[in-house]
This record gives C-alpha cells, structure tokens and sequence, in this order.
C-alpha cells in the first residue's frame, strides 16, 4: 500500500501484525484541482462542516505511539463523504449546520458518479486492502475510527469531552468506555453520544462490523484537541488505552478474532452468519460478500469432494432424487468459467469434479442402469417438460 499526492487518502504505514488499523475519515477540508473551495469563504472550511479538527494529528501521533497503519482522507468531506454509505442522500452535502454549499447545489448525476469513483471508492479500496493484508498476515485487526464533534451545537454546550460509537460487537468499546469512565473525575464520556454508532455503510460498517472484526469510533470534543499540545494529549491517552487493551486479550485472541455481531442497522433477508448470542438475544448478523464466496467455495470444494467418495451413487439416482447430478456440477462450472473469460473445455470441467477423466470414471463405476431407473428418469424428464 503506497499513497501518492494523485491518491485521495494518506496511508500512513505500520506493522501489519500490530493488531490495530486506525481510520480517520474527515481527515482534511483541502479540496482536489478544479473544485475551488465549493465556493466556500475560509472561515467556513474551518468548521467541522468541512473536516474534523483534531482527528488526523490524534490519528498520526497514534500511529506512531502504537505501530499501526492507518488511512486518512485526503480532501474534504463536502467533496464526498467516505463515512456514508453510497446510497446516503448525505453522502454530497448541499446545505451543512446553516451552511450553503454552492459548488454542491446543482449536481448531474454524472458529477455524483465522477466523485465517487475518483474521492470515494479508492480510499474504501485502500482500507479493504490494508485490512486483507493483515488478516492474510495472521493478525486480524480492530478497527479504531477517529472523530471529533463540534462543542456547541445550534447553542447548546455539548457536555461530553469524549464519545464512544459502536453497534452490536462490544468487544473493544466496552473495555475502551470502562477505561475512559475511570477518569470520572476529569471525563464526562458518552456512550453512543453525541452520535449513534449504527449507520448502514458508514466506514466501520463496512470495514468491521460486515467483516466480524472488533471496532469502536471514538469523538473527541473538538475544543480539546484543535491545537497539537491536545491533540497529543489525546493521542497518548487513546494509545495507551488501545494497547493496555490489546495486551490484556492478548492470550485468548478475543480481539483477534472474526466473530460476526450483525448491527442495529441490518434488514431482513440479508446473507446471516453463525447465530451469536448477546444478552440473552440470537442474533444473526450478515457476512461481507467476500468471505460469502470463500464459504461458498469451501461448501463446493466438499460437495465434490463427498461425490469422489460416494462412486457408489451413480448419476442417474442423483438425477431422479434431486434432478442434478456430477454432470450438471460439470456444466455450471464450465458456465462459470466462461462468464470470467476462462477458457475450460467439458472434459476438463468433467475432470474436475469426478478426479479423472470421464471416461475412466465411467469404466471404473458406472454400470447399467435397471430398467426401474430409466422408467422413473423418463418420468422426471417429461415432467420437468
């Protein structure tokens, strides 16, 4: 993973085995080549409308404090929100706290889509990378979201100096609250507050809690930390809990492992996981497409490797009782490959699921039907006709 000034996030590197990913996602409020300032006046790019103040000097201090990758966006979240999902109607915001955007009031669909493919889906891509590659290095990491929130909203003094955010896996927000509340004397520390942590396709969504991996997002007020003396402070605090943590689970692997929650936020009909209980409740939370096709695979993997054993079971019996057989898996593997521009002949697809040629398959096992099993296979044909 290299980030460059044409890329739309900063990767800052760090041990991949070190357990932890930090993301910040309203890292900047600078703006790509032809944007301008959306039109905006200074003063107003350095509102929390345009970035969150504070949150990439917490995020590359922590980096360096704990040995951890992290990724940044480049440019500001009027540009393209990456902590939305792609269907959220505030993923280009128009009007922001009282704020008009001009530069984002008459968008084509066409400005919309350029946005997401050139702002938004790299720096996702680039986070799903860093992520494989330290579950592939042995490590699953948590993911540790950095934010900060506005004191005063619309005039009300918000009380909290710190939030934590998460949905169902309370596998590091709990202990991560636990050890802020221990500074109860100096910390009022939200739970879910000021904002909830369950938004459908926000990026701890869609790089945790779809891909079972342990994860809070953290608000720091941003009064505390617009300047580098807090924001360090912060930084060494956080990092010091992250790690104490860490360390704490680091023999039972607690944190380490992929273990699917769900969210607050999922609909029925989606793709369920192993049913995990959490407070007395069964849950079935959905798997990321990408480990949905690794599962599929490894179910068709014993499927084929179940029929090699079972030479007994001849393919007309297959046909009659659940209308495919060796064959059928044959031809869908052939269509599949096909599809992906992969050049497979029937015979090596055949090949393929029997483990050896059809031929010597058919000398080896096959035998002649009885004159019951082409009476009821004719019967299924016309039917299926």
């Amino acid at each position: 993973m290299q980030s460059t000034t044409e890329t739309p996030y900063i990767f800052l590197p760090g041990s991949l085995t070190s357990g932890i990913l930090l993301l910040c996602d309203h890292a900047d409020n600078a703006f790509p080549d032809g944007y301008g300032t959306l039109g905006l006046s200074a003063e107003q790019l350095k509102r929390h409308i345009a970035y969150d103040p504070g949150a990439a000097s917490i995020t590359r201090r922590m980096s360096e404090l704990v040995g951890a990758p992290a990724v940044m966006t480049r440019y500001s979240r009027l540009l393209v929100d990456p902590n939305r999902g792609e269907d959220d109607p505030t993923l280009i915001m128009r009007l922001s706290d009282g704020a008009i955007v001009p530069g984002n009031a008459h968008l084509t669909d066409a400005e919309i889509r350029k946005r997401i493919n050139l702002y938004y889906r790299p720096y996702h891509i680039a986070v799903d990378e860093v992520v494989d590659a330290m579950v592939a290095a042995g490590k699953p990491p948590v993911i540790f979201s950095i934010h900060s929130f506005t004191e005063n909203w619309r005039g009300w003094l918000r009380p909290w100096h710190v939030g934590v955010l998460w949905d169902r896996d309370p596998r590091l927000a709990a202990p991560l609250l636990e050890a802020l509340r221990a500074d109860a004397e100096n910390l009022v520390v939200g739970d879910n507050q000021p904002y909830m942590g369950a938004l459908r396709g926000d990026s701890v969504h869609r790089h945790a809690t779809t891909r079972g991996l342990p994860n809070a997002l953290i608000e720091v007020r941003q009064d505390l930390i617009r300047h580098e003396e807090g924001a360090a402070h912060w930084a060494a605090k956080l990092a010091d809990m992250l790690a104490g943590i860490l360390a704490k689970h680091e023999d039972d692997a607690t944190l380490h492992t992929i273990r699917y929650y769900g969210s607050r936020t999922d609909r029925t009909g989606r793709v369920s996981s192993h049913i995990v209980e959490e407070d007395g409740a069964m849950q079935k939370p959905q798997i990321d497409p990408k480990t949905v096709t690794e599962l599929e695979a490894a179910v068709f993997r014993k499927l084929v490797a179940h029929l090699r054993g079972r030479s007994d079971v001849h393919n007309i019996d297959m046909m009659n009782l659940a209308g495919f057989c060796r064959n059928c898996l044959s031809n869908w593997y052939q269509e599949a490959a096909k599809a992906a521009d992969i050049e497979l002949s029937k015979d090596a697809a055949r090949e393929l699921v029997y483990g050896m040629p059809y031929d010597e398959w058919k000398a080896q096992h096959q035998t002649e039907a009885t004159p019951e099993q082409k009476e009821r296979f004719t019967a299924n044909e016309a039917g299926r006709h």
